[in-house]
């Protein structure tokens, strides 16, 4: 029985919708949107003043290199993707959260672990997944190593909680080590690859030290009264983040959850109220970074929401910022209401997902798009159909994403703007969802004078133009703007 509710967390809007362990839900269609901490976190992120560029020369370059990439997709899967649940938000003991059809909390996370005996993703199929990738047009793909839960899907040797111990199903298969298998087939589609990690962990000992029961998001006791527990637990992320930086390849990314988790000293105003922990929860990010870039020099690292050195480049979630940011960023978006997969979930169409990739980049950014597959290891047919309309999409217009700039007015109306050089610009019309036609007439704003060549990037059909102030009014053939309108996009190429 599916069930939904509608919730705010304290530091990101998490969608959950129920089924298997019945638990809290909510509908990303009813999810408040204009909450005032959710405001205000957005806000925060979208802010430049306390970005840190980089000061090592590879990783300035391979940041220069990621911002050409433009798209990219994040993938989740866990325990969550058998249970049909997102993410494991439910073994927090914050009052934000319910658990349908339990009053027992302690029974809830026993059966939630417990699910690693059931979890057995038989249909996983990395080189297909890796295909569907290269088809969407991403440039570049995030696994989930482990979410808050502290399940893993790779193999830790400092856990059995993880999908290759015995006590799981799948741990036979030959294909057991989900996050190598990944990432080697997604580089062999040419793809750069990065490592989602959380930094809490839910499970192990050294964070919810289970002589005391958790109360929050926040280790379950006090962290300056046991120092050597919490040394444990600063050893033990250590150690795995060196076994993903090691011993899986080539990491392009290290993307970093749970902002929490974070020194005391980066807790400023805009994050107080958010990071309410009064201890200092150093897991040594410096040291972190410099062992990790032995094995990956360049490697982009992003400790999300903690500002300084270590956050490569900003990550709104849920969310795009106003206006074109000036610091490399990158919004974090699921196609539907959930990070991972949840039954009858609510996917965006192709054509909201292009046009969202256009706002994003007329404004800098990246999308990272997140999707998930279920407990059998299978994506939604949906989620095909949207990469494959995306990818079609880009494989005609992608000169006016891929290794673009803004440019001014960045958005006007339904037309956004991109730049290749000083001497070409692209004006990406964007039909609304029922839109019959096209206008007959666009008015373009640029700066380009004197003769121009206008195409229609997809076809390169030229098109007559007339300059007028500010720009150019450029006529768009009356047989094609019924056709045009059906189209997620219609890029116009403005040379010199």
């Amino acid at each position: 029985m599916n069930k939904k509710l509608t919730f705010v967390m304290l530091l990101c809007i998490v969608f959950i919708t129920s089924r298997a362990i019945p638990q809290s839900g909510i509908d990303a269609k009813t999810a408040p949107k204009d909450d005032p901490l959710a405001v205000k976190l957005t806000k925060q992120l979208s802010e430049t003043d306390t970005y840190v560029w980089p000061k090592d020369p590879e990783v300035m370059e391979n940041l220069k290199k990621w911002q050409g990439y433009k798209f990219g997709l994040l993938i989740h899967m866990g325990l969550y993707s058998e249970l049909g649940i997102v993410e494991s938000w439910a073994l927090c003991p914050e009052d934000w959260i319910t658990r349908d059809g339990y009053d027992d909390y302690y029974k809830f996370c026993n059966d939630y672990r417990n699910t690693k005996t059931k979890f057995n993703p038989i249909n996983f199929d990395p080189d297909k997944w890796a295909k569907m990738f290269k088809e969407s047009g991403a440039k570049y793909m995030i696994y989930s190593s482990k979410h808050h839960d502290g399940f893993c899907l790779f193999d830790s040797k400092y856990t059995d909680f993880k999908i290759t111990d015995k006590g799981c199903p799948f741990s036979a298969n030959p294909k057991a080590n989900v996050l190598k298998e990944v990432l080697d087939a997604t580089r062999k589609e040419g793809l750069a690859t990065g490592i989602y990690f959380s930094k809490p962990d839910w499970t192990t000992p050294y964070f919810w030290w289970p002589y005391y029961p958790p109360k929050d998001r926040n280790p379950s006791y006090d962290i300056t009264k046991h120092p050597d527990r919490w040394k444990k637990f600063v050893e033990y992320t250590q150690n795995q983040l060196n076994e993903l930086t090691t011993e899986y390849g080539k990491v392009d990314i290290l993307w970093l959850d749970g902002c929490w988790v974070r020194p005391l000293s980066t807790i400023n105003k805009q994050v107080e109220e958010f990071c309410k922990y009064p201890y200092d929860m150093d897991i040594n990010m410096k040291l972190i970074s410099e062992k990790a870039r032995v094995k990956q020099p360049g490697m982009l690292v992003v400790d999300r929401w903690v500002p300084g050195e270590f956050e490569n480049y900003l990550t709104p979630e849920q969310k795009t910022p106003k206006e074109a940011l000036t610091v490399p960023w990158e919004s974090c978006i699921t196609m539907g209401g959930a990070w991972g997969w949840v039954p009858n979930d609510n996917y965006k169409s192709s054509k909201e997902l292009v046009q969202l990739l256009v706002n994003i980049v007329a404004k800098g950014g990246n999308l990272l798009l997140g999707v998930g597959p279920n407990g059998k290891g299978e994506f939604e047919p949906k989620v095909y159909e949207n990469l494959a309309k995306l990818g079609s999409w880009l494989n005609k217009n992608g000169e006016a994403i891929y290794e673009t700039t803004p440019v001014e007015p960045y958005l006007n109306g339904r037309i956004a703007y991109t730049a290749k050089n000083e001497n070409t610009i692209y004006a990406i019309y964007m039909p609304v969802k029922d839109e019959k036609e096209i206008p007959a007439e666009i008015v373009v704003k640029t700066k380009l004078t004197g003769k121009l060549k206008i195409t229609l990037l997809a076809s390169r059909k030229t098109l007559s133009y007339k300059a007028i102030s500010g720009g150019v009014k450029i006529t768009i053939p009356g047989r094609d703007i019924a056709e045009l309108a059906r189209q997620e996009a219609v890029v116009i190429r403005v040379c010199k």
